[in-house]
């Protein structure tokens, strides 16, 4: 279920009025209302949680008196709903932990707390001890809104057991498209191990014990791909007006996603994504190869019936990343910023990205823990690892206008369509481009 962007608009619009903010200081400090514990707002899978668990008990521990109350979202339009709520009621949580391209619907409605001064003044952490493109992706207008505690970048996630079982090649650096494409139509097999073709599983996809490839339709996914084919997915990366789907570029992009169910039935069905969604197919060994970012590690370092491990994405002229981020923000109606902001420090400090890292989380934004044995641990999967770093010169961020989420929805939902549905491509980037201009048109951006 996807959050309705004119819900979103009309609660924040009025966060003002709900908390009086003036939207030029860099923060007050704590009010006597703000005694209580520094309310962190978060939503992941499971063992997602349980890392931030494991952050806010060392925090704790090494911060005497310190308290930090964990609030747990069940997903993201969940987490987005409890924010957008509680900033229009004057009650938000101090902290919340979020995607850069969802941020920016708050940033533009001054609902986020401007940390640059408080950096500036730390004896802990500073702007230089961080890659410059995550911290890049929270600055809005000129000013630092939110600590990054990650620059993840997409990744392939492989089944090695399959690739052993069935003699086929694993992933190589540098390895092209048609090279993912042929490891997937080679690992797509029956429930007796016979390769099963796009033409015999077409319409037949009980027969399919193990697919070769799990990719959502988003263009999330497609941008990537597009960029490494030497096109662009906007007009103007940082005020976009429109998407650039109508370049041959991207074309063959597109049309090779759409190809991987409708051509060779490498990837589930609708049906079956529904019913199981990839990520839990990869854990049970009924998926071959997922395209996904950092945040799976946590869930997948719980398989115990095989062995697996991460690539770089195939390329198809040159390497070229997406990047995924998120970042800790104050809220500009928290009433214990001094708190809040201890906290988000120590979550960026050395200490704290080790021991979020530690859990397999995150690919650090701290550049020194991202180098270090926490996260470069050879002794817990994957052993690739050192994948996530060598992507991070190549990333490229998506927009961060306010309307960002309500586009990625109308444009997840057409290629879906063109996915398991087979709508023309021409109708397919013709029904994205009239839909999404006006989101583009009245979106705000940094």
């Amino acid at each position: 279920m996807r959050t309705p962007g004119k819900l979103l608009a009309a609660l924040l619009g009025a966060t003002l009025l709900a908390t009086g903010c003036s939207g030029d200081s860099d923060g007050d400090g704590d009010s006597a209302a703000g005694a209580g514990p520094v309310q962190l707002l978060v939503f992941g899978a499971p063992e997602e949680l349980a890392a931030y668990r494991t952050l806010v008990d060392a925090y704790q521990r090494s911060h005497s008196g310190a308290r930090v109350q964990l609030v747990e979202a069940s997903d993201r339009t969940d987490l987005i709903t409890r924010l957008s709520t509680s900033i229009a009621g004057g009650r938000p949580p101090d902290v919340f932990l979020m995607n850069y391209r969802f941020y920016g619907q708050f940033a533009a409605k001054d609902a986020v707390e401007p940390i640059d001064q408080r950096l500036r003044e730390s004896t802990v952490i500073g702007p230089e001890d961080f890659y410059p493109t995550a911290m890049n992706a929270f600055t809005w207008r000129g000013r630092q809104l939110c600590m990054p505690q990650n620059v993840s970048s997409l990744a392939v996630y492989y089944n090695k057991d399959l690739f052993a079982k069935y003699q086929v090649p694993e992933p190589a650096a540098g390895w092209k498209w048609n090279d993912m494409l042929a490891a997937a139509t080679a690992l797509t097999r029956d429930a007796q191990g016979v390769q099963v073709s796009g033409v015999e599983s077409e319409g037949t996809a009980a027969r399919v014990a193990v697919y070769g490839l799990g990719i959502e339709a988003s263009i999330i996914r497609l941008a990537p791909f597009v960029w490494s084919n030497g096109g662009e997915i906007v007009d103007d990366p940082k005020a976009p007006t429109r998407f650039t789907l109508d370049t041959p570029q991207a074309g063959e992009a597109l049309r090779n996603i759409v190809d991987l169910r409708l051509a060779y039935g490498v990837v589930p069905t609708d049906e079956e994504v529904e019913a199981e969604d990839d990520e839990s197919r990869f854990v049970n060994g009924r998926l071959a190869m997922l395209l996904s970012s950092r945040r799976s590690t946590t869930t997948f370092r719980t398989i115990t019936q095989f062995d697996w491990d991460v690539a770089p994405l195939p390329v198809y002229d040159r390497q070229v990343g997406i990047l995924h981020s998120d970042a800790y923000c104050i809220t500009r109606g928290s009433r214990n910023k001094d708190a809040a902001w201890r906290f988000v420090e120590y979550a960026a400090s050395a200490d704290g990205q080790r021991t979020i890292a530690a859990t397999g989380r995150t690919v650090p934004s701290n550049i020194e823990v991202s180098r270090s044995s926490a996260f470069l641990d050879p002794a817990k999967p994957p052993s690739r690892a050192q994948v996530f770093l060598d992507a991070v010169p190549t990333v490229r961020a998506m927009p961060t206008i306010s309307t960002w989420p309500e586009i990625e929805d109308v444009v997840a939902g057409i290629l879906e369509n063109a996915l398991y549905r087979g709508d023309r491509l021409d109708d397919v980037i013709r029904q994205i481009d009239e839909q999404t201009r006006p989101l583009f048109a009245r979106g705000e951006g940094p």
